[in-house]
């Protein structure tokens, strides 16, 4: 194969490509680094020769991370699954088979999971939006990005709900909203309308809309429901459009409190955002909910991915050592 194209340009193709099918941010840093990274390992499209073999090429560099860089298997996934895509609308090539490569083992970890005391000490040792984010977390079994990406509308107080739109795997949940937290989100839904009146009042642009609503509603980034029920207390410029508005906290901000307050609190373990999910997967299963539901709370495809649970909750509180018989 021999081609014009620089691999700037290359990158430029593919960039275009994740922008008009609306691919999210993340996933759009994410595949084009892989895409740079596959480019610098074989060196430019105008070296490859002739009788390149794409199909090859792609073996050899899924190995390399495996052998070389000892990646998990899901890392490797996500780098298999953005230059299939990188192949086919930047160079125009279809990938073949890639069975042969060399995979990473997928390994199953037990989750980090803490008691009741620990989760209750930790809440009540965090202060403002940030104790209500990782209440949530907790509460109603969230993932980080899905609680930060919260709008207004999403919050029902009065039945008791949450919903979480666009979840892993691009999928629709609701999730239970404890009544404990009524006054926080009162509280915190005052404070993103002040921010909301204000940018009204600097005639700031409107948040950011979910895939294709921007074209089909435009006004709705100015409308109440669709603001960001954690917004930021800055406004950035929007890495795309190079356009001033408001987005949500930022993942590190939440991470840093929770780890922050966690290493003070609670001893021997090391806590992240995601911990709190899976205390309340336990929890939930420890008081008697089935799997079933709990699979459908966290927004898991397969059951078996939930199952995990069952095996921390039965070694923690159901199954006793033969020395306490």
């Amino acid at each position: 194969m021999q081609s014009a194209a620089s691999p700037g340009e290359f990158i430029r193709i593919f960039r275009h490509h994740l922008i008009f099918h609306r691919y999210a941010l993340r996933t759009e840093q994410a595949y084009l680094g892989w895409a740079r990274r596959y480019l610098r390992f074989h060196g430019a499209p105008d070296n490859w020769s002739r009788d390149w073999n794409q199909t090859q090429g792609l073996t050899r560099f899924l190995e390399s991370l495996v052998v070389h860089e000892r990646v998990n298997a899901s890392t490797q996934n996500q780098a298999l699954n953005a230059l299939v895509l990188f192949f086919k609308a930047a160079l125009n090539e279809q990938v073949g088979d890639v069975s042969s490569a060399l995979r990473a083992r997928r390994v199953r970890r037990m989750p980090t999971v803490l008691s009741r005391e620990e989760v209750k000490l930790l809440l009540e040792s965090m202060e403002g939006q940030y104790r209500l984010m990782a209440e949530l977390l907790y509460g109603s079994g969230l993932r980080l990005i899905e609680c930060l990406r919260l709008r207004v509308k999403d919050v029902d107080v009065a039945r008791g709900t949450i919903t979480v739109h666009a979840g892993k795997g691009d999928k629709d949940r609701i999730v239970p909203l404890s009544r404990s937290l009524e006054k926080r989100l009162e509280h915190q839904l005052s404070r993103a309308r002040y921010l909301f009146d204000l940018d009204r009042q600097e005639n700031r642009a409107g948040v950011i809309l979910p895939d294709a609503l921007e074209g089909k509603f435009p006004g709705a980034g100015f409308e109440w429901p669709w603001q960001w029920l954690f917004p930021s207390a800055l406004c950035s410029l929007d890495p795309r459009t190079q356009t001033l508005r408001r987005h949500h906290v930022q993942e590190s901000a939440l991470q840093k409190a929770v780890s922050k307050t966690a290493s003070r609190v609670v001893e021997g373990k090391r806590v992240t955002c995601h911990t709190l999910r899976h205390s309340f997967a336990t929890h939930l299963l420890e008081s008697g909910t089935d799997i079933r539901t709990i699979q459908d709370l966290l927004g898991h495809q397969d059951v078996s991915t939930t199952m995990i649970y069952t095996h921390v909750a039965a070694v923690g509180s159901r199954v006793k050592s033969p020395l306490d018989f």
